[in-house]
């Protein structure tokens, strides 16, 4: 009986790195060796394809991407973007009540052609000024002097760190809308908003991805709550031990945590230790 033929697909953060935000050499050296084999294996993160590739430098994946939590699938070779979503003209509503509520968030753009991530330094809370501190350097640095200036652009990505007396109203109201993603940072424990397009989602890119790749069966990984789309799209769905306790209800079964290399144990051992037909 011919196996189907699989995409495997991990998430990042508190997945596939480890809490130093890094794929370990073990990861690494698991994850090339089944590639270079021709095993079909990705990523979906909220990141940005610029982080995405540092935390995961000497890993190998030589297919399309998921990244921002689904708004764009790039090719991770020459870096375009495969599928795009962006946000229409109603982003100035959401924009505006923001505002009006004093909250000034990072605006992720493509400006002129270019990717930028924009925001006024002087209305930055604390929470994003460590997040911009932690960017120091990246080319898509948008310093601007007030509000009206994050409007600019093809709009696809908004970030909100703030208090959660603010940020709370505004998730409520627009959950139904955007894809709205309320959570804590799981490094800084800061109080998160994003939104993002109603398609832009893990599973949506999910769908174009697999189809893309005409493979008849998806296995993922995650560990948190923005993980549970990508969880119910899937045949098999596996969370790290350290996952939100949410998640975990609609795993098929629980693996060791990030920190332990769960994803690559549990790749290495159904694949290469099993001798797998997929290494044929």
């Amino acid at each position: 009986m011919l196996s189907l033929k699989t995409l495997y697909v991990s998430d990042l953060d508190g997945t596939l790195l480890r809490s130093n935000e890094r794929t370990s050499e073990y990861t690494n050296n698991v994850i090339n060796s089944l590639t270079d084999r021709g095993v079909l294996f990705s990523y979906a993160t909220a990141r940005s394809l610029i982080t995405a590739k540092k935390a995961t430098k000497g890993l190998n994946a030589k297919i399309p991407l998921i990244v921002y939590n689904g708004a764009f699938v790039m090719d991770n070779v020459t870096e375009k973007i495969l599928l795009a979503n962006y946000f229409d003209a109603s982003v100035h509503t959401l924009l505006d009540e923001l505002f009006a509520n004093k909250i000034y968030p990072i605006v992720y753009a493509h400006i002129n052609g270019k990717e930028k991530f924009s925001f006024v330094p002087e209305l930055c809370t604390v929470g994003m000024q460590k997040f911009i501190g932690s960017r120091n350097g990246d080319v898509r640095t948008n310093a601007v002097n007030t509000p009206d200036e994050l409007t600019i652009g093809e709009l696809f990505y908004i970030t909100c760190i703030d208090e959660p007396h603010k940020l709370k109203p505004i998730y409520e109201a627009y959950k139904d809308i955007y894809h709205c993603v309320y959570h804590t940072d799981i490094y800084t424990n800061d109080q998160w908003l994003e939104i993002m397009p109603l398609a832009a989602s893990k599973s949506n890119a999910l769908k174009q991805l697999q189809e893309l790749l005409e493979c008849e069966k998806l296995v993922v990984f995650g560990d948190g709550k923005n993980d549970v789309d990508m969880f119910e799209l899937a045949d098999e769905s596996y969370a790290v031990e350290n996952a939100h306790e949410e998640l975990k209800k609609y795993a098929t079964a629980m693996i060791p945590s990030n920190n332990d290399d769960g994803v690559a144990k549990w790749l290495d051992h159904m694949l290469v230790q099993s001798g797998s037909s997929e290494m044929a």
